[in-house]
């Protein structure tokens, strides 16, 4: 990619009303005023999320004062610490205000070991990181208003795609992020104003929002960390993969594993019906205490044919996961052999998916979304999931 792309709105002012639209604002505020107090946000902004559907907004605007209750929203910027993991690994961060005044948001998807943090921390807790954001974005509004003396609004977001790789295709991470956009969506409606998307030659789009001394200098502005970092690590997480000793036993990710045990002097098959060509098998296996031999096998002619030859496996070390393009369709078994252990039954939890070719195309297609800074297209494929 030789440029970047932007989604912007460059000020606060929202486009007027038209006086049906008035109306319906009036009418919104009219049959919402019982829980209007108890929500932090323009309730404007509901409206116009719902193309001033005034039934379909005073249901999200209810909907969202339920959700921040069980959440504790109001507490969070108070009470709520991230764990160390996602504080450490989580990538991104603020780093000062674009001209207009809103906040400045980094994303480094590219240095997201977003596999690693699922297996170390529970779902909700990346659910609490995302409004502890939206929050303090909330309150940092307020503060840069009564500075500037005029509204501010909005958030200004540069998504850093370098080094964007295939781990941005795993199909869970895609879930998990589809479910954050939308708590985002339908919580915090049109708080993002711009998004920045960048991998090369951005210096002058990036300035043309944001003064020099609030760009980090290593997107060509002179911001810098107090020893000279020009990452500004101090402000914006860097990332890189996830150490092993934060992977957790009680996270999502093993609550969705199958378990079952192998026993000693055994082996078992766990089998995959494959409908269509080229569509993707992937697994994941761990062992409790002691590692197993793993294989994976075709059938044909009722007979096993080896794709991935059994071989020893440290699962109850780390996790091992994989995937399999399978150009036949039939049957294809997973094979977990402990015919070796004479002594010792094994415990055993795994998932195993097949993903048809037009999943892996939507995969493929997000990412390439990502990286040409097509935001449109990319929040309509988003939708289209939920």
């Amino acid at each position: 990619m030789n440029e970047a792309n932007d989604n912007s709105n460059n000020n606060y002012k929202k486009k007027p009303l038209t006086t049906k639209e008035e109306n319906a604002l009036q009418q919104f505020k009219e049959l919402t005023k019982d829980v209007a107090d108890q929500i932090n946000y323009d309730l404007e902004k509901f409206l116009r999320a719902r193309c001033f559907d005034v039934k379909k907004a005073e249901q999200m605007l209810r909907n969202s004062v339920e959700f921040r209750k069980t959440m504790k929203v109001n507490t969070l910027l108070k009470e709520y610490k991230s764990p160390e993991v996602m504080r450490k690994y989580l990538t991104g961060g603020f780093c000062g205000h674009a001209k207009d005044g809103s906040p400045i948001r980094v994303e480094l998807f590219g240095n997201l070991d977003l596999k690693g943090l699922m297996r170390s921390t529970k779902k909700s807790d990346f659910v609490k990181n995302k409004l502890h954001e939206c929050e303090w974005t909330v309150s940092d509004w307020v503060e840069q208003s009564k500075k500037l003396g005029r509204p501010v609004d909005g958030m200004t977001v540069i998504c850093d795609m370098a080094d964007i790789g295939t781990s941005a295709l795993w199909i869970p991470g895609i879930k998990l992020h589809l479910h954050l956009v939308k708590v985002l969506e339908d919580n915090y409606p049109e708080m993002l104003k711009r998004l920045l998307v960048i991998n090369d030659n951005y210096k002058d789009l990036l300035l043309s929002f944001i003064d020099v001394e609030n760009l980090p200098a290593c997107y060509g502005g002179t911001l810098t960390d107090p020893d000279g970092n020009p990452n500004c690590t101090t402000m914006i997480c860097q990332g890189g993969p996830v150490p092993e000793e934060y992977y957790l036993d009680n996270t999502d990710l093993k609550d969705q594993m199958e378990s079952v045990t192998v026993p000693r002097a055994g082996k078992i098959y766990i089998g995959a019906k494959v409908d269509r060509s080229f569509s993707v098998l992937s697994w994941e296996f761990q062992t409790e205490n002691h590692d197993i031999e793993f294989g994976l096998f075709y059938e044909e002619n009722e007979k096993y044919i080896p794709i991935i030859p059994v071989a020893r496996a440290d699962s109850h070390i780390v996790t091992h996961d994989g995937t399999y393009t399978c150009e036949k369709v039939g049957k294809y078994f997973l094979c977990f052999d402990n015919e070796y252990s004479w002594t010792r039954s094994k415990q055993l939890r795994y998932t195993c998916e097949v993903y048809e070719p037009d999943q892996t195309m939507f995969s493929e297609d997000v990412t390439k979304l990502m990286k040409d800074g097509d935001v449109k297209t990319l929040t309509e494929k988003f939708k289209s999931l939920n």
